[in-house]
């Protein structure tokens, strides 16, 4: 009875045998009264059963260049929320994706209801972007982001909000027949998946500041980085730049929640898998030599010999985008004369600063197979903890050579893109 007298005498308890759903049920309550009627939404499920529930998979998906190749001004969602069983569009639980396409000449206005980040990459074309905190002015390579920006500063958009979004952003294309396919093109990526989940809105104090990365000091940095591994001595098949924000000063990711690389694989490379608990919406910038393109192999397993399992292959096409699902092994190979080049667009900022996205590496893991040796946690070393405050007698200078953790970030480089590139 004392569970009854806890819950209200006017429940009544309908106790049944655990099982691999319920271990309760809820009481029915035959009063007016809040404790009862609470408790009717208490679930107790049986641990072991429950622990890693059956939820639908992030699936490997390809959205082809063509989408945003012909046609009318317009946003084309890279929409997976039927697969993800979400209820409001989403090509990732966290993130949605789109194509933009505009006409040469025209205007689309886009834009979110409640998000904390907008990036948007320049896939073609060049034009203007009017936001609340002022136009910036674009061409294909380059790449910027916004935070939320409140609703204090003036709107952009003629549209209604309920339409185009509370934080709207009016983008103009250039009228320049020289454009390919008759207009240009972005690739847009949000974050409002992830609250929509919540139930939350940003506050409206910038997070971070809008941030332009230029396309040619993009080129500029990853080409400054050399051939060789100066550690190794060895040829790198990796060359690329972290798009990092001085608002970010741990994580060292583009927003809080976005994390984007620009990543080249040079003719005739092959990046070895690797994996990473975030998911990456990867747009081809470049899928390097025509009749040759580059591809990424995919699968959940790796064997001993550092080989993926069963892999899905998915092969570059310039402009079009394809998902990585979380935890899977993927590599990247270039059978051809040219450089590929590859954006993956993800939600790592999160897992980063969670000290949760646990990059690794086919090296080190095929080692650990093979000696029998797994490892669970998601960093492989902690540094010494940092050094007492200046008040027990530490200098500025200790405090600054002690090392943090490392966040799990796969550091390839990192370039003031704000100094004057040469040339």
């Amino acid at each position: 009875m004392k569970l009854l007298h806890l819950l209200d005498l006017t429940c009544v308890l309908f106790a049944v045998a655990a099982t691999s759903e319920m271990v309760g049920e809820a009481p029915v309550c035959h009063a007016q009264n809040k404790n009862c009627e609470w408790a009717q939404r208490a679930e107790m499920l049986e641990y072991t059963a429950n622990a890693n529930p059956p939820m639908r998979e992030v699936p490997v998906r390809i959205f082809p260049a063509s989408l945003h190749q012909a046609g009318p001004t317009r946003a084309i969602p890279l929409d997976l929320s039927a697969a993800l069983a979400l209820p409001y569009p989403a090509t990732a639980p966290n993130l949605l994706a789109s194509f933009l396409r505009i006409d040469a000449g025209d205007v689309l206005e886009t834009g979110v209801q409640h998000a904390t980040s907008q990036s948007f990459y320049v896939i073609r074309g060049h034009g203007t972007s009017e936001t609340r905190a002022g136009t910036v002015e674009w061409a294909a390579g380059d790449l910027f982001v916004l935070p939320y920006l409140g609703d204090a500063p003036d709107r952009v958009c003629s549209g209604e909000e309920v339409r185009v979004g509370r934080q709207c952003v009016r983008h103009s294309c250039a009228s320049d027949p020289s454009i390919a396919h008759g207009g240009c093109a972005l690739y847009f990526v949000h974050d409002e998946p992830l609250l929509r989940y919540l139930g939350a809105r940003p506050v409206d104090e910038r997070r971070f500041q809008p941030a332009l990365y230029p396309g040619s000091a993009m080129l500029a940095a990853v080409g400054g980085i050399g051939q060789i591994d100066e550690a190794t001595g060895e040829a790198r098949n990796r060359r690329g730049i972290l798009l990092s924000s001085p608002d970010s000063p741990q994580t060292k990711t583009l927003t809080p929640t976005l994390w984007s690389l620009l990543n080249s694989i040079d003719a005739r490379a092959v990046q070895a898998p690797h994996k990473h608990n975030s998911v990456a919406l990867d747009l081809a910038v470049s899928g390097g030599e025509p009749g040759h393109e580059a591809y990424t192999l995919l699968g959940r397993d790796l064997d001993s010999d550092g080989r993926i399992v069963d892999p899905v292959k998915v092969a570059w096409e310039d402009g079009g985008v394809f998902v990585t699902p979380p935890g899977w092994w993927h590599a990247h190979y270039n059978e051809g004369n040219a450089t590929a080049w590859v954006l993956p667009m993800q939600d790592a900022g999160l897992y980063t600063h969670q000290r949760t996205l646990d990059i690794r590496f086919v090296a080190d893991e095929a080692a650990r197979l093979k000696s029998g040796v797994h490892r669970g946690a998601t960093l492989d070393h902690q540094a010494p903890p940092n050094p007492p405050a200046a008040a027990s007698g530490a200098s500025e200078e200790a405090e600054e050579a002690a090392q943090p953790l490392v966040a799990g970030t796969i550091m390839f480089g990192h370039s003031n893109l704000a100094a004057p590139i040469d040339g």
